[in-house]
């Protein structure tokens, strides 16, 4: 099938969902599938096989769009809005696979296109703008109108974890729902060897891992205030990589004030390419999110390393994770401090939850079963009568 997927990130990047979209790619597109990524104007051109990038106008001044909702992806997002009508209107697909917010105006445009429309659904976006901004929250039942009346007018809906799958089947029980969730990314060639965080940072004891952006959903100040609770002369170091320079900054005021340089020690971004090299030196991986319920792609990934986990008890987590293959605390800085001491302090433990997490891992959420998820999912959207079209024809 000819299939247009909406991506309004930078693309290509080495963050959360920008990676899951390469795998998306990646996948339909190694399934005979012929792909166009429509995207904004930032970001590193990928070569894949059957996929063309086609990109917004360049914006003066607009770089570094932030993870998350700001003005900088709001004026991208316009033009987006732009260059989809223009696609829709003059080249011919059989399906627009819309990212997130990128559903709304791909339902807009279906009466026109004539082209059934998938909705790659991360999270409940109307619930996600009234935690961003509090001003929308007189708008909440509004925004959930608009937001359940565009699914019930989509072909499907790809759900990232069970509640949203959930969520969508009581919303809108006519639309097919196909659960398919994000997995342990697949490893790849480094280029160089990874950093020996032990030798390097001078690491005797147990050494606590978070990898991922540092923004403050990700709960990662109140780890490291629930460092501060953990006597100084306790064998635990924690190393954070991952996160923009103005969180870095942030979070390096915070380790400051509470004097712990030293013991919580961050390090900034790293290749993605030496990923399952840096997790399998860890004692413990930590997910300290507070809030949300679409399970973080680092889950995955943690869990096929085969090092032990540690995280919040909230949804985000628990759809995915139970006692039996992670350790799972309360949110704040004191259920943390108290699981990581209990962790820290029990090899037997680590190695049991280790071993049980990439055991699952393996079984459930594996490269393969994610190509089987989207195979199964597009054989259901066949082209439409009359909708063949010379593939030569949509590349013009």
């Amino acid at each position: 099938m000819r299939i247009l997927l909406v991506a309004p990130q930078p693309f290509y990047q080495e963050r959360g969902t920008p990676i899951a979209i390469r795998m998306l790619v990646e996948t339909l597109c190694g399934q005979g599938h012929a792909v166009d990524v429509l995207t904004y104007h930032e970001g590193m051109d990928l070569e894949i096989e059957g996929m063309r990038i086609l990109r917004t106008p360049r914006v003066p001044g607009v770089r570094n769009i932030p993870i998350g909702i700001s003005w900088q992806k709001l004026l991208c997002d316009c033009l987006l809005c732009g260059k989809l009508l223009a696609l829709a209107l003059t080249r011919r697909y059989d399906v627009i696979h819309a990212v997130e917010e990128s559903v709304f105006p791909a339902v807009f445009l279906r009466p026109l296109s004539r082209t059934r429309v998938v909705y790659d659904m991360d999270s409940m976006l109307g619930d996600q703008l009234v935690a961003k901004w509090r001003l929308l929250r007189p708008l909440a039942r509004v925004l959930r109108a608009v937001e359940r009346a565009t699914i019930r007018r989509v072909d499907a809906v790809f759900a990232v974890c069970p509640d949203i799958a959930t969520h969508v089947s009581a919303e809108a029980p006519g639309v097919p729902v196909f659960l398919i969730e994000d997995v342990a990314l697949p490893s790849q060639a480094a280029a160089g060897r990874a950093q020996r965080l032990r030798e390097s940072l001078g690491i005797r004891g147990i050494l606590a891992l978070y990898v991922g952006n540092l923004q403050r959903y990700q709960g990662v100040e109140q780890l490291v205030r629930g460092m501060a609770l953990i006597p100084p002369g306790s064998p635990l170091t924690l190393v954070l990589i991952g996160g923009s320079p103005g969180d870095i900054a942030r979070l390096r005021a915070v380790v400051k004030k509470l004097q712990l340089e030293g013991r919580v020690l961050l390090l900034g971004p790293r290749p993605l390419a030496h990923l399952a090299d840096l997790l399998a030196q860890a004692d413990v991986l930590v997910s300290p999110r507070w809030r949300g319920n679409n399970t973080p792609m680092k889950i995955y990934s943690y869990m096929q390393s085969g090092t032990a986990i540690l995280a919040t008890h909230i949804r985000s987590h628990t759809q995915v994770l139970d006692d039996e293959c992670a350790h799972l605390v309360d949110t704040g800085p004191e259920g943390l401090a108290q699981g990581l001491l209990h962790i820290s302090g029990d090899p037997g433990l680590r190695a049991r939850l280790g071993a049980a997490a990439r055991r699952r891992a393996i079984e459930h959420y594996s490269i393969d079963a994610f190509e089987e998820k989207v195979r199964s999912a597009y054989q259901t959207l066949e082209p439409r009568e009359g909708r063949a079209g010379d593939a030569e024809e949509v590349r013009q």
